[in-house]
């Protein structure tokens, strides 16, 4: 590695890309990260039994998931049932949602789900919605359960 004394005496200096943190973030550019932006990877098993293959991490959100039961280890994909949240007494009360009531049971999109093991009836994991600011954002109002293979 190249020193001040030996670039000094004529020696050529080393090359590559020198680390500044605060020189670098504005300089080179870095490819965004969809998965920590929120999106499923490609490999995502959406539904079906996961029959003999291992999972690493199970997103339970609006529909059932693919999951290992802690209680009873069966692995199976979960039953869901949902709760009335925050956010469906929010769009009810809204003005642009006038006629539209999601307290009714068959517009449980804003609802809380609760994902329960159809083997031995345990709660295997919750998704809240209690954000009422998730009213204005429809295209978060369902959104899909996975696991991630290991």
């Amino acid at each position: 590695m190249a020193t001040k004394a030996s670039t000094t005496a004529g020696e050529e200096p080393a090359l590559g890309i020198p680390y500044n943190p605060t020189e670098v973030q504005g300089r080179y550019y870095y490819a965004p990260d969809p998965y920590a932006a929120g999106m499923p990877p490609s490999n995502a098993i959406y539904a079906g039994v996961p029959k003999g293959v291992p999972l690493q991490q199970t997103m339970f959100r609006d529909t059932p998931a693919p999951f290992h039961c802690q209680s009873c280890g069966e692995a199976a994909v979960s039953s869901v049932r949902s709760k009335l949240s925050l956010a469906s007494v929010v769009a009810c009360m809204m003005p642009f949602m006038m006629g539209v009531c999601f307290l009714c049971p068959s517009m449980d999109c804003l609802w809380h789900k609760y994902h329960y093991c159809p083997s031995c009836g345990e709660k295997a994991a919750e998704f809240k919605k209690d954000d009422p600011c998730l009213v204005v954002d429809p295209t978060r109002w369902t959104e899909p359960s996975f696991a991630v293979p290991a």
